[in-house]
């Protein structure tokens, strides 16, 4: 029988799962359950690692897979033994129609090319579109970075991906934004955060060290609203 807070938290986990493909970061988890640290989070993870709800994946920093929900949860799915489920045969290709629809849904934006998440590196030109479901997309212009590096992987963020940022001049504290280091002309994806006269950009991976600029140094070019990923 899990906790309140262990419901909760497995909740949370699933439903940001199935929404984005991304495990929430340590950072998210604490505050979606209102814990004043993330020690917190770390016992109700194991909590559930250990009852099989949930499995931390090896080399992969922080990123959890739902194994099960409870019973009493709903889409659960069924347990116990002799469980064997019921398999239909046939072709699930969508039909014309359906493909033409799935179509429409689709939008493409510009790639402008690669973004470090680590040591930051320059920006690229548009050179390619890439084709995004149109539900990430809100309103606003959109553009595409292929993530470089491992630095912000405990936010879920992991070489190879596909960034895709809605373009703004201005982000809430702690949001995860696209930042022009000016005089540089170099570009990164980080953490923001503004701690008084000074710009704060936080990796999320704790072997990299968080770098603090004057407020005339950075400019930001876009905030992360949502991210691509292949499987081979």
């Amino acid at each position: 029988m899990l906790t309140r807070k262990q419901h909760e938290l497995l909740v949370f986990i699933d439903r940001r799962l199935k929404e984005t493909g991304v495990s929430p970061s340590f950072d998210e988890m604490k505050e979606a359950l209102d814990l004043k640290s993330k020690s917190g989070i770390h016992r109700l993870i194991t909590g559930l690692e250990e009852r099989g709800f949930i499995r931390r994946l090896a080399h992969r920093a922080r990123a959890l897979e739902v194994l099960r929900l409870p019973e009493n949860m709903e889409g659960a799915p069924a347990q116990g033994a002799g469980f064997a489920p019921k398999l239909i045969k046939g072709d699930f290709r969508l039909p014309p129609a359906a493909q033409a629809a799935a179509a429409r849904n689709a939008m493409q934006i510009p790639m402008y090319g690669r973004i470090a998440a680590g040591t930051p590196i320059e920006a690229l030109r548009d050179t390619a579109t890439v084709e995004v479901p149109a539900a990430l997309l809100g309103a606003g212009e959109h553009y595409a970075l292929e993530v470089q590096g491992d630095s912000m992987i405990e936010a879920g963020i992991f070489d190879g991906d596909t960034a895709v940022i809605r373009r703004c001049d201005t982000a809430d504290n702690g949001a995860i934004v696209v930042a022009l280091i000016e005089g540089d002309n170099e570009v990164t994806l980080k953490r923001i955060r503004r701690r008084g006269a000074s710009i704060a950009l936080e990796p999320a991976n704790r072997t990299y060290e968080t770098r603090i600029f004057g407020p005339d140094q950075i400019k930001v070019q876009g905030r992360l609203v949502g991210l691509l990923r292949k499987y081979d």
